[in-house]
């Protein structure tokens, strides 16, 4: 531990990559993940008197907060409507319940500050409300160094054993209580949504291709289909399919001149794969490749910016502009980090990422009335800069509710500045470049890394804690998982009449826990559930962070 101790990048990439080794642990459909194994491995070698400069942890909190507005921040403007809000009614609920609860049990129980802070943080399951939490404690009037890095480690400690039992709560809830309770198959219920939404096929695992792909290309030789045009051939499909080139005694016929197709033409036909077998019929048989009549397709990711394409299905597009949207076959929608079901009923959002197929000219026809191409442009750090910076001033704004002085801190005006920033960006996709995998990465380690240096921090003063509260943090992750999630579940069923899969998948978005979204998607063996965890994910990365000052706030120095 002296090699440790004398050396604190050595200590901090020792707890990352320990923790995250131990956040691959698995019991059924439980798995810590790599910052729960962060804190459990930090935490041990804090209690070694092993730290790192708090200055580690601010900046790398501040990349965090900052990175995760930016990913979020189109869709948390595009949900500022109707349906948004429908679901984001769990999201507040959430919200105001971890509150009260907290604030009853530190009331209840006379804890201090720090302590009520870290089961809010913990039971809700949100990392970022640690940062935040910990930024107001450090701005509370009449408290010295010393009050404040104990209050400080009292959050981490509670929030690491809440965490735990509030994660494993979340995700029995979802993936294995409540479709019982709704007497549901989870994975039938959303094959049927699926179906009903006109999907085709099941889900792949990374680095699976399917063996029979929707999205096909054959050659025909004209035989039975002769006098037919070009555009009918299209039309009969639904645009389900296009006529890519056309070839007649070894010459190429421009297919935009809609050409009538003669017998012993060679045609190339791309589209849905039942669609193009069903032209297939009608022309005449398939040929094997045809030397010369093969024509590369474009594949490119497209950002949804149009406001008249926002809040659509793509089919409603497709019905409305056949001469932009035909030929354009869509292979995956993206939204925030998240995979969604890429079918035209799918209604997307400003900010989603369109994979999209098709000849070149058709693509860019296509990008041109949905939104912008995506680049893959380095990042624009003065935009980055400016936005973090912005955000560090803005937490520094107090504000006073009687005898409760609340303030942002770094963690609440990042993230505020970060989803404005991130929307400013959707809106304009020409500047503020943050390519989403790096954002995404950055994301990642900087709340990785701030969670090391929380939890070594932490160490010295997690025994004295536990020993104190052996019974109440791991009963109070219980109940402040179990009690909003029944909620949502009753309140989803029987007020908002929300599908069960999507349902589900809302709830795990509600406690923004991405373990229980993946055990959901594991069990309904669909992407379903990921179209209600999206928008209630959104808000509540929003809404449960900045819960952490407000109870900062409401609780004070309390009785610890």
């Amino acid at each position: 531990m002296s090699l440790l101790r004398e050396n604190a990048v050595l200590a901090l990439f020792f707890c990352l990559g320990l923790g995250y080794l131990v956040g691959k642990l698995r019991v059924g459909p439980i798995q810590l993940g790599g910052i729960c194994g962060v804190l459990i491995v930090s935490m041990l070698v804090g209690a070694q008197h092993v730290s790192v400069n708090a200055d580690v942890k601010n900046v790398a909190f501040a990349l965090f907060i900052f990175s995760l507005g930016y990913i979020a921040g189109p869709q948390f403007f595009a949900n500022m409507n109707a349906k948004g809000l429908r679901f984001g009614v769990l999201s507040v609920m959430e919200a105001v319940v971890v509150v009260l609860m907290a604030l009853g049990i530190a009331k209840g129980f006379d804890l201090d500050v720090g302590t009520a802070a870290g089961i809010l943080a913990g039971a809700a399951t949100e990392s970022a409300a640690v940062g935040t939490a910990q930024d107001a404690i450090a701005k509370l009037p009449g408290i010295t160094a010393d009050q404040t890095t104990q209050l400080q480690a009292h959050v981490a400690t509670a929030y690491s054993v809440c965490y735990l039992f509030g994660l494993i709560s979340i995700v029995l809830l979802t993936s294995q209580l409540f479709p019982m309770l709704m007497r549901i198959n989870l994975a039938d219920a959303s094959r049927k949504v699926w179906e009903k939404m006109r999907g085709e096929g099941g889900e792949l695992e990374p680095g699976e291709a399917p063996s029979l792909p929707a999205l096909v290309g054959r050659t025909y030789l004209v035989s039975q289909g002769e006098g037919t045009r070009v555009s009918q051939v299209q039309e009969r499909s639904g645009q389900l399919v296009t006529v890519e080139a056309v070839q007649r005694g070894g010459k190429k016929l421009g297919v935009d001149d809609d050409p009538v197709l003669r017998r012993g033409d060679q045609v190339l036909v791309v589209g849905r794969r039942a669609a193009v077998l069903d032209a297939g019929h009608e022309l005449g048989p398939e040929t094997s490749g045809v030397p010369g009549l093969d024509s590369p397709m474009a594949v490119r990711q497209i950002v949804v910016t149009n406001k008249e394409v926002a809040g659509h299905t793509l089919n409603a597009v497709r019905d409305r502009d056949h001469d932009v949207t035909g030929g354009v076959f869509l292979t995956d929608i993206q939204r925030v980090d998240h995979h969604l079901p890429a079918v035209g009923e799918t209604e997307v959002h400003r900010g989603d990422t369109l994979t999209v197929v098709g000849a070149r000219s058709r693509v860019e026809k296509f990008a041109g009335k949905v939104g912008a191409t995506v680049r893959s442009d380095t990042a624009d750090y003065i935009y980055i800069s400016l936005g973090i910076c912005l955000g560090v001033l803005l937490g520094k704004v107090n504000l006073h509710f009687g005898e409760v002085n609340l303030t942002l801190g770094t963690g609440g005006g990042c993230l505020i500045s970060g989803l404005v920033f991130g929307w400013l960006r959707s809106l304009r996709p020409t500047f503020g470049a943050y390519p989403p995998a790096a954002a995404q990465t950055m994301k990642d380690l900087g709340l990785a890394m701030f969670i090391a240096v929380t939890g070594m921090a932490a160490g010295p003063d997690a025994g004295p804690l536990l020993k104190q509260y052996p019974v109440l943090l791991p009963v109070s992750g219980i109940l402040m998982v179990v009690i909003p999630a029944f909620l949502g579940l009753f309140i989803g069923r029987r007020f908002l009449k929300i599908e069960p899969p999507i349902l589900v998948g809302a709830i795990a978005g509600q406690q923004c826990s991405t373990p229980a979204i993946t055990a959901v998607g594991n069990v309904a063996q669909s992407s379903v559930p990921m179209l209600g965890y999206t928008i209630t994910y959104t808000i509540s990365n929003f809404l449960l962070p900045l819960t952490g000052p407000l109870l900062v706030g409401l609780v004070g120095l309390g009785g610890g």
